[in-house]
């Protein structure tokens, strides 16, 4: 056994944590259909998920918490919130947005409206390249 000096284990506690809502976010994205039942049980698989972490770590506050949170929120949004959602949060990918206007959106809104979303998507990502 090594001994990890506090300082140290903390910055690699927070680097796991940080890649571990990352790859939540990621996993979320890549959901292909998503029930009112499956986004509750998506906010609870979190909650699970943070507790379990403040009892192995005194790490405060979660690092990306947030960043998970609000992407499962942006789940229940209405069409017109989307649009404005997708504008103030340049933090996710382009897949990951795409993604919330084809499953969360997909079945709610008319082709003309997903196609308007996606182009905000997409003329955001357009400075990018």
């Amino acid at each position: 056994r090594v001994r990890i000096p506090l300082p140290v284990s903390n910055i690699l506690w927070e680097h796991c944590i940080r890649l571990a809502n990352r790859t939540l976010v990621e996993g979320y994205a890549n959901v292909k259909k998503c029930s009112n039942e499956g986004r509750a049980l998506m906010q609870l698989d979190f909650q699970q998920f943070l507790m379990k972490l403040e009892k192995l770590t005194d790490i405060r506050p979660i690092p990306d918490k947030e960043f998970v949170e609000t992407y499962i929120k942006a789940y229940y949004l209405t069409e017109n919130d989307m649009e404005r959602w997708i504008k103030e949060h340049r933090e996710y990918s382009t897949k990951q947005l795409t993604n919330l206007v084809n499953v969360c959106l997909g079945s709610h809104i008319n082709k003309k409206a997903r196609q308007k979303l996606l182009a905000a998507i997409d003329d955001m990502d357009r400075p990018k390249r």
